[in-house]
């Protein structure tokens, strides 16, 4: 497994260096070293020397921050050329779908966070992946009524959900799109065609998971080529996708939703050999974008603000803040062993309202206001008054719109996912988190993108001590997700732009990064950067190899389980100020650009 030099050149350095990671049962992505794409411009190559040295990247009038150097350069060309935040994302993730195809594409889904320079409002858009219609909340249950194992649902047909990327790209550009659609295509159809550098980070990946990889033969063969696994800097090509991007900048989306690319995904699901799926024409036909409401939280004098459900991000990262806001994390600074009995124990707390309570709006309702009316938080805060761990935590008693009451959720969330934080010239901000699910999604591919796992989001039980499970399957629905596009706004501007990867883990790294950076002062490399400390599960899970590691004995010694181990965030971070400040998480591939 890759662990990132970079990351511990950042534990070096003088700044207080410890930090915090959600506690789950699966490792998320493995991180990757520092690596040498043999085409990146100077400017590239200075941003990753920053990056690896720890220094943000310092701008006057746009910067872009995401996961692979060829795709920041993409949407740097739309900006430079004048284009808004929103043609730049389009460019950067027609090429993370290349680049990064374990991670995000045209076969996933995505939330995205905006902010209007003109305006000064906040919009949301949910492009999450739906359940088809044919489904039962059986979906991943066998026979005998008992989950499937992870593994078993995940590769084939069966996990997949009808994609809303390709949906979204054209919607950002509809209301907020300047540059013409079909150029924002021309990098990437140019990379496919005439290949790219594969990277340490996927070339690792992929000689990781052989046995998912080969299953199917269009993924076999373009992943493991006469059956070896791609090599780091070898030259890959994928004219298949470079034809799907043409579809879609010459007919726009309605070129992935009908017609043969709709009937080869829909085939490539249903004849998944040994897990078919029931994804059908219809599913695709019918899918739609949703505008919702932002969900904002209060924090120090600011609004966290991110996306409602059927996201969890923006809901658990205020409930763990509007749990903190009466300690003062600042003065006990990241070193004290009290602030991590703090974070970690709201974390708990928030995750134990999260497993109740969030799932798809459109299907249950959810106390979104209740979660976060500060006489709520107060009670919940109360809780922290100890000098040591929680023996247990449960979720509690918001008020609701409309009372149901529901089962404690179980469900498992994986990466691959990527994260695109995106400020431009005219004042926008854009926080926008993508993803296929796990790594390599459903390992389905067909027309040179791979299809998503997105289905085993939802909890593989329906019940759960006989009251009925809000995240369960059923028709149509968004599966619940804890992806966190956040923007910070203090006084109504926005302040800080931020997000990360990282399955369930996303909700720990991106409020120990708003820690950092609102309480303990940390500019956003320091922030993002920063070893990792999570507890959301009940271990407190602490970044091996890192600084963190002195921790683990004072956290033992108030009662955690604690465990070192790998943690691979993605922290992509723009902080607005009298300049603009980028911050690239170095255990991946990720720069920040700006001018």
């Amino acid at each position: 497994m890759f662990r990132p030099l970079a990351l511990f050149l950042a534990c070096q350095m003088a700044l207080p260096a410890l930090a915090q990671q959600t506690s789950d049962t699966v490792a998320p992505e493995a991180g990757t070293a520092p690596t040498a794409f043999g085409t990146l411009s100077d400017a590239a190559r200075t941003a990753m020397e920053n990056r690896d040295a720890g220094r943000p990247v310092e701008a006057q009038d746009w910067m872009v921050v995401a996961a692979n150097p060829l795709a920041v350069e993409a949407g740097a060309d739309v900006l430079r050329d004048g284009g808004t935040a929103a043609d730049a994302m389009i460019a950067v993730q027609a090429v993370l779908g290349l680049v990064e195809p374990q991670s995000s594409g045209l076969g996933g889904g995505a939330f995205l966070v905006w902010y209007d320079g003109e305006s000064g409002e906040l919009t949301t858009l949910d492009a999450r992946e739906t359940a088809p219609r044919r489904v039962t909340p059986q979906l991943f249950q066998t026979a005998e009524g008992e989950p499937l194992e992870f593994l078993d649902a995940v590769v084939g047909g069966r996990s997949v959900g009808t994609p809303g990327t390709p949906m979204l790209l054209e919607e950002a550009h509809r209301r907020w799109g300047k540059a013409s659609w079909p150029g924002l295509f021309d990098d990437a159809i140019r990379l496919a065609e005439e290949g790219f550098e594969v990277s340490p980070r996927l070339a690792g990946l992929v000689a990781d998971d052989p046995e998912g990889l080969s299953r199917f033969p269009a993924t076999a063969a373009y992943f493991l080529p006469g059956g070896q696994p791609l090599r780091s800097g070898e030259l890959l090509k994928n004219p298949d996708y470079a034809a799907t991007l043409r579809k879609i900048a010459a007919e726009g989306a309605d070129a992935f939703y009908g017609g043969s690319i709709a009937e080869d995904i829909v085939a490539t699901v249903r004849s998944a050999e040994g897990n078919p799926g029931q994804l059908s024409l219809g599913d695709l036909a019918d899918y739609r974008v949703v505008e919702r409401p932002p969900v904002c939280a209060a924090y120090r004098g600011a609004q966290v603000c991110g996306m409602g459900p059927p996201s969890s991000g923006a809901l658990t990262v205020g409930l763990i803040l509007g749990t903190l806001e009466p300690y003062d994390l600042a003065t006990l600074g990241p070193r004290d062993p009290e602030s991590w009995r703090l974070i970690g124990d709201a974390t708990r707390l928030a995750f134990a309202d999260r497993g109740r309570y969030m799932a798809d709006s459109d299907f249950v309702p959810v106390p979104v206001k209740g979660l976060l009316d500060p006489a709520y938080l107060s009670v919940r805060s109360e809780l922290l008054r100890g000098d040591d761990a929680l023996p247990e935590v449960s979720a509690g008693e918001p008020a609701y719109d409309h009372a149901q009451l529901r089962g404690q959720d179980e469900s498992l969330e994986l990466p691959s996912t990527s994260h695109i934080s995106i400020v431009d010239a005219d004042g926008n901000a854009l926080s926008m988190t993508t993803t296929i699910e796990n790594g390599f999604g459903s390992r389905l591919m067909t027309n040179g993108f791979l299809l998503n796992n997105e289905l085993t989001d939802f909890s593989f039980r329906t019940h759960a001590d006989g009251w009925p499970i809000a995240n369960r399957v059923e028709p149509g629905k968004r599966p619940r997700s804890s992806m966190s596009p956040t923007i910070v706004l203090r006084d109504g501007k926005p302040v800080l732009v931020i997000g990360s990867p990282g399955g369930s883990t996303i909700i720990g790294y991106v409020a120990q990064a708003l820690i950092a950076h609102l309480d303990w002062g940390m500019d956003v490399q320091q922030a993002v950067a920063m070893p990792h400390l999570v507890n959301s599960f009940g271990t407190y899970q602490i970044e091996l190899g890192t600084t963190a590691e002195e921790m683990q004995q004072p956290l033992a010694d108030l009662g955690y389980e604690v465990k070192a181990a790998e943690m691979t965030s993605g922290l992509h971070a723009i902080s607005l100020g009298t300049t603009l400040l980028g911050g690239a998480d170095p255990r991946r591939e990720g720069i920040a650009l700006g001018q």
